[in-house]
């Protein structure tokens, strides 16, 4: 039938019996067409993806649609309700992080059993997109596998100024398989043969009306890209190809980081260009002067000046060879 409709599922159970409950929504169009399947606030305080669910509810015309769209505004309500990018130890030990479980297990751990729950609709879809919302740091982005052409094509579809490859399974680098990345949602997915894509939103724990509009804009031109709407999709910004994950710079110390003040997000940059210093705040000694070891787009600068050795000081896309 045409129209709207919601249900309450249940994801797992904690210790005590409470029900860790969540609501899907369905939208049946009026015409055959593909099921794409959309989820937001995996990571609890990535909450633009959860406003751009709201406003496609309310501009979606289900008479207008070819086929079906599953959507799940709060994908981990345990991490939603902590604001937090993963759950306490004490409930998950294995896996803290919802988005290293997929494409789960109805009978692990707790967030196993959650993404077990949400993956007997996402296994159903034609393609999928798991939306996120990275720092007020970042440059909003979209990534997909390398090498998946119709994840690729998604990608495009939904814009934003910068689309980044990742590489995975065995094309990937030893760091890639040390943080189960292979447990990604997305990466579960794709390699179960259905096109997926995670737009990255910048500015978590926020509702940013910039970051939310190029996410509504980009799930529409998704929607039209498959055909389940009409028209073609609308311009959502530049569209720099670049490869994820490898343009890295670390801290080699712990300290404060002060950040070059011309430099931001979305700067071209070619290597060993000056971006901050890193330095010892109780005898002022200058650990380290931070440079970028390769060229392309900054996508990523922390901003946070209280850093620990390893963090992540910038992070540079690097140009994709075609």
């Amino acid at each position: 039938m045409t129209g709207h409709s919601a249900e309450r599922l249940t994801l797992a159970r904690l210790p005590s019996g409470v029900r860790i409950e969540t609501t899907v929504h369905t939208y049946d169009g009026a015409a055959d067409g593909p099921t794409v399947y959309v989820q937001a606030a995996q990571h609890g305080q990535e909450i633009n993806g959860t406003e751009v669910l709201r406003r496609l509810h309310g501009r979606l015309d289900p008479v207008a649609l070819a086929g079906r769209i599953v959507a799940v505004p709060v994908a981990d309500p345990l991490t939603f309700d902590r604001v937090s990018y993963t759950t306490p130890e004490a409930l998950d030990s294995v896996n803290p992080n919802m988005n290293r479980a997929w494409p789960g297990n109805p009978g692990g751990t707790l967030h196993e059993r959650m993404a077990a729950a949400l993956w007997e609709y996402a296994e159903d879809a034609d393609a999928v997109v798991d939306l996120h919302t990275a720092s007020p740091n970042s440059l909003t982005h979209v990534v997909f596998m390398e090498g998946d052409a119709e994840s690729r094509r998604l990608a495009e579809a939904f814009g934003t100024d910068l689309l980044l490859a990742e590489q995975a399974d065995e094309d990937a680098d030893e760091d890639w398989h040390d943080r189960n990345f292979d447990g990604k949602f997305r990466v579960a997915a794709t390699n179960a043969g259905i096109p997926s894509i995670t737009p990255e939103l910048a500015h978590n724990k926020q509702i940013v009306e910039a970051a939310v509009e190029t996410g509504v804009t980009g799930l529409f031109n998704v929607l039209r890209e498959l055909d389940a709407l009409d028209g073609d999709p609308d311009p959502n910004g530049d569209r720099f190809l670049g490869r994820n994950h490898l343009g890295r710079v670390p801290a080699e110390d712990s300290g404060l980081f002060r950040i070059d003040p011309d430099r931001e997000v979305g700067q071209e940059v070619e290597a060993g260009e000056h971006v901050g210093t890193l330095y010892d705040p109780t005898t002022y000694e200058v650990l380290q002067e931070v440079e970028t070891d390769r060229a392309g787009i900054v996508y990523d600068l922390a901003r946070e000046s209280t850093v620990r050795a390893g963090d992540s000081l910038v992070r540079v896309a690097l140009p994709l060879d075609e």
